[in-house]
């Protein structure tokens, strides 16, 4: 089965406090990922601890290979119960999905996660297991490309009691439909996660009531894209180069002008450039049939970058989406990098200035490969598989 898993989260913090009483922990081993939500009883930094606490432990057990099972049976058996609220000091949600498609879902008294299949809410039958006096529900099933799932804290479901919605807050079926209609566009992990944490803090009147977490994952198809940066050391090398760039499977982007003169004059094309006066500070782009994106280089991937490295900050918000949106290089290739690829392949080339006299290389070989080497970190810390070639 050949698809890739798109997972984000958002949080709000309980009003007032500077630490948010959930936690949720990705974590990518070699046949299967996993999404940990964990929410710790009450708020501020005692919830942060117990929800901190629980993910720790969870996923540290999942990523050297433990089975899940006893996994949840341990953190089962060693949460405490308070002997005031007779609750359990965490609450937790774990959906693990394997590379063959089979996946496993447990809640641990969090709200029911949210599935969407083929447009629909998915209602999967569940299994109750009992440890320690504590009633786990668990799922098993088979997921489909497009398949969503969100899970939840029960701040979500609270949102708006006592205000906006009056003492109901907003219902697990309320919020279901609305994750429907959200999901009726196409729209990444990151982009639904935003969406869902604005309508609670819109319920909540920005002043959030509990602590609010969702986590979205999404099941999509694989998609590569290609970056060609920097003209090669040997101008011998030009063709071989682009013969490996334009054989690779997927999306096709050069950055550089030296790079997209290379890239015109190997496959014998045009270029265009594309004079856009509403974006000053991102030189402009320019265009090369076959290619889908084609920027000028340093400025514009050092403009990209800080893009990226705020989305893998979690600093996204409703605000950074239009950034993203913007009709200019650096948004477009940071677009590209968060919502429309899972592998990233990179072609660098090593020249110096004296390699290409008749280019106007004007940034030296340290500058560039500062950036690419950026670019390599900045996007494995996104869950991207990275595949470099040097010329």
């Amino acid at each position: 089965m050949s698809f890739s898993i798109d997972a984000a989260w958002k949080s709000l913090n309980k009003h007032e406090e500077e630490l948010c009483g959930d936690k949720v922990e990705i974590i990518k081993t070699a046949d299967s990922d996993i999404v940990i939500l964990a929410d710790g009883m009450g708020s501020g930094v005692k919830a942060n601890i117990l929800a901190t606490l629980t993910s720790k432990i969870l996923g540290t057990m999942l990523h050297e290979g433990a089975a899940i099972e006893s996994c949840v049976e341990t953190v089962a058996k060693t949460l405490p119960i308070c002997k005031v609220r007779k609750v359990a000091y965490a609450t937790f949600s774990i959906l693990q999905i394997s590379r063959s498609g089979e996946a496993y879902l447990v809640e641990f008294d969090n709200p029911s996660c949210v599935f969407v299949r083929e447009g629909k809410i998915v209602n999967y039958p569940y299994e109750v297991r009992e440890i320690e006096g504590k009633k786990i529900h668990e799922y098993r099933f088979t997921v489909k490309k497009n398949d969503c799932f969100v899970l939840m804290s029960d701040g979500v479901i609270y949102a708006g009691a006592g205000s906006i919605l009056n003492l109901q807050g907003w219902t697990w079926d309320a919020m279901a439909e609305y994750t429907l209609k959200c999901t009726k566009k196409t729209l990444s992990a990151s982009r639904l996660a935003v969406m869902l944490s604005q309508a609670c803090d819109e319920l909540y009147e920005e002043k959030p009531g509990d602590d609010t977490t969702v986590a979205v994952v999404r099941v999509i198809e694989r998609r590569v894209v290609n970056i060609f940066t920097g003209p090669p050391k040997e101008k011998a090398d030009d063709e071989r180069l682009m013969y490996d760039f334009m054989h690779a499977e997927g999306k096709k982007v050069v950055a550089g002008g030296t790079s997209a003169n290379i890239a015109a004059r190997v496959l014998g094309r045009e270029i265009v450039t594309k004079i856009d006066s509403r974006n000053p500070d991102v030189p402009p782009m320019a265009t090369i049939e076959g290619i889908d994106l084609v920027t000028e280089g340093v400025l514009t991937l050092g403009k990209s970058l800080k893009l990226l490295k705020k989305y893998v900050r979690d600093e996204f918000d409703a605000e950074f989406f239009e950034e993203l949106d913007k009709d200019n290089g650096a948004s477009k290739l940071a677009k590209l990098l968060i919502e429309e690829c899972t592998e990233l392949n990179l072609f660098v080339g090593t020249a110096v200035n004296a390699a290409h006299t008749e280019s106007e290389l004007n940034f030296d070989l340290s500058m560039r490969q500062n950036l690419v080497d950026q670019l390599i970190r900045t996007a494995e810390e996104m869950g991207r598989t990275v595949n470099t070639k040097y010329y």
